[in-house]
This record gives C-alpha cells, sequence and structure tokens, in this order.
C-alpha cells in the first residue's frame, strides 16, 4: 500500500536492521524497543490489521515465524511475550499488520 512504511520496509525502500526474511513474512528491530529483544514480525503484503486478516492460515504463519524467531534469539526457554495491537484504542500506530516479539527480561501484567 503506498505510503505504508511497514510495506516500504518490506520492499527494501526503507532501511531497517531485518532479522529474518522468509516465506512472505519480515522481522525486523523495532526503533523504539520496549526490551532487550524486541522485533516486529510483519507479513510483507498490506494487512491494515488484525481485523483484515481473513487467512486463518496467514495468522498462524506469522505466530509460528515469531515462535522460531523467539527459539533462534534464544529466548525461548526462558519466555517471551508476542502482543498485537489493533487499531488505535489497542494501541496500534502503524496500520500495517504486525507483531512485537519481547523478551530478554521478565514480563509484568498488565502491560499498561
Amino acid at each position: 500500500m503506498a505510503g505504508c512504511v511497514f510495506c516500504k520496509i518490506a520492499a527494501g525502500e526503507i532501511p531497517a536492521s531485518v532479522v529474518k526474511r522468509a516465506d512472505g513474512m519480515l522481522a525486523f528491530k523495532d526503533l523504539n524497543p520496549q526490551a532487550p529483544t524486541h522485533v516486529l514480525v510483519i507479513p510483507t503484503h498490506h494487512l491494515a490489521s488484525l481485523n483484515d486478516a481473513k487467512d486463518p492460515a496467514l495468522l498462524g504463519k506469522l505466530l509460528a515465524f515469531a515462535r522460531d524467531l523467539a527459539r533462534e534469539s534464544g529466548l525461548a526457554d526462558r519466555g517471551y511475550r508476542v502482543v498485537v495491537n489493533t487499531n488505535p484504542d489497542g494501541g496500534q500506530t502503524v496500520f500495517h499488520l504486525h507483531l512485537h516479539l519481547l523478551g530478554g527480561r521478565p514480563m509484568t501484567w498488565p502491560p499498561g
């Protein structure tokens, strides 16, 4: 989608610290990390939010991609958090579906 910063990152038009790219998924470091590991996981094609994701297989692939990345990053044994913010009241600020993979420190509840 024209103007979407995450679409531009996926297309290589905007630089990002890419952690992993595979099978229509992309993971890159968050510019404003909230934990020692804070990676954003996106589908490389545009979906504005979780509400727009009609394909359950895509959602499964996103979660599996995040899980695999957590394992590869050494987070799996101690634990990590995967967050999806949806629309303004849910805290979404970039309107391209993305997962936050957070780890490397104990997580508290409630988150905010």
